[in-house]
């Protein structure tokens, strides 16, 4: 099975996470902002990975610090659940729609770290979206991932964020899966 447990303990920010690659999507996340507890739990359900976090943070400030930390903690968890890398198919793609929303999500875990994030939120009194690329910023940095994110339409900023989170999921779903065709590391370098 491939499973991670990785606890970051900063000044701004106390986090807990474990996964399992090879799970069913079973979830049970508490991060003390709302918002972030159900894209998180979307990602698991769509990718069929377990995941399980606690966490808390100076939210008192803003949400900033614990959504980026977030984003670490779980590139972080990602990247050693993979190990070497042996037999997984590396790529991902998936054009998710949400209503009237429509992202684009591909993924490369190629060991090297990218985003391409083009996405447009609205302003919101509610929660601040632009913490969304922030949060795949660090998982894309600490797990060495090429990551683009592409929202082709969308009005409602829920909706937008929905099919990313859940695009993601079904991009990161194929690119972990195991190809029994695939000898080794799916790299001429021999290496990822």
């Amino acid at each position: 099975m491939r499973k991670a447990k990785i606890i970051r303990k900063t000044s701004e920010t106390d986090i807990e996470l474990s996964l399992n690659l090879d799970g069913n999507g079973k979830y049970n996340v508490k991060t003390t902002i709302p918002f972030i507890d159900h894209m998180l739990s979307l990602f698991s359900k769509h990718s069929l990975v377990d995941l399980k976090v606690i966490a808390k943070g100076d939210t008192e400030v803003d949400n900033h610090h614990l959504i980026e930390d977030l984003g670490i903690v779980l590139g972080e968890a990602i990247k050693k659940a993979l190990g070497k890398k042996k037999g997984i198919s590396r790529y991902g793609n998936f054009l998710l729609p949400m209503d009237e929303s429509l992202s684009y999500i591909a993924i490369d875990l190629s060991g090297r770290p990218y985003i391409s994030f083009d996405v447009k939120f609205k302003n919101s009194l509610d929660f601040d979206f632009s913490l969304i690329e922030e949060f795949f910023r660090g998982l894309v940095s600490s797990c060495g991932m090429n990551l683009h994110i592409k929202n082709h339409i969308g009005k409602n900023n829920h909706h937008i964020a929905e099919s990313i989170f859940k695009g993601f999921a079904k991009s990161l779903k194929q690119a972990v899966n195991i190809d029994k065709k695939v000898k080794g590391i799916p790299s001429t370098k021999n290496k990822l």
